[in-house]
């Protein structure tokens, strides 16, 4: 990575963290992949259960796979013959895996949801939470945020899955009412009720979508 974006995202990530740690929320900024699986697994106790959503942060930076071949009871939602079984334990889960389609510089996670299993357990549920986000993310308020999950992350993850919207075949909203629609829920984490409950691990890196 060229050395002035690496100075710019190190500085950033400063105005991201004082924000994320001012709404009740852990924050860290890693140099790269290696490091923030390093540093999720610090945050993950051996034989815990965990869950996650769609993260392919998470996967990019090899944790997927460490927690499903480690001491961990790892809950596989795409292995399992009930999915919805497999969805439903991640709410009682000692820790939940996701990304965030966008955080604002002043600390505000910004999530979309089609089925809402991955929303519903960033809101409430797992005992811990632990966010693997890209510097990319990050945008300058909730409004950028927005317009990012809904323009970047939503019309990427539409086509990913071969969904008919309209995002898909534009690669922008249209605010549609597509039956396969997957901005079904909207979810603005802006504070966590619960202290420790929140890490977000912020990459150097440009991760997931």
């Amino acid at each position: 990575m060229d050395r002035n974006i690496f100075k710019r995202n190190e500085l950033l990530s400063e105005k991201v963290i004082k924000g994320l740690t001012s709404r009740n929320m852990s924050a860290y900024y890693v140099k790269d992949k290696e490091e923030a699986l390093k540093k999720a697994l610090e945050l993950i106790p051996e034989n815990s259960t965990v869950a996650m959503g769609g993260s392919m942060s998470a996967h990019e930076i090899g944790l997927v796979d460490t927690l499903k071949n480690g001491s961990y009871q790892f809950v596989d939602r795409d292995a399992a013959e009930d999915k919805r079984e497999a969805m439903l334990k991640a709410y009682d889960a000692d820790v939940f895996i996701s990304s965030a389609n966008a955080v604002t510089e002043d600390g505000v996670l910004i999530n979309i949801d089609g089925n809402a299993n991955r929303v519903s357990a960033i809101a409430q549920g797992p005992k811990k939470v632990i966010f693997i986000v890209g510097m990319n993310k990050i945008c300058s308020d909730v409004d950028g945020a927005m317009k990012r999950a809904r323009n970047v992350a939503a019309p990427v993850n539409a086509q990913r899955f071969g969904l008919n919207t309209p995002c898909s075949k534009t690669g922008a909203c249209f605010n549609c009412k597509s039956p396969d629609t997957i901005c079904c829920q909207f979810l603005i984490t802006r504070y966590s009720k619960h202290e420790g409950r929140i890490h977000v691990i912020l990459v150097n890196d440009s991760l997931g979508f």
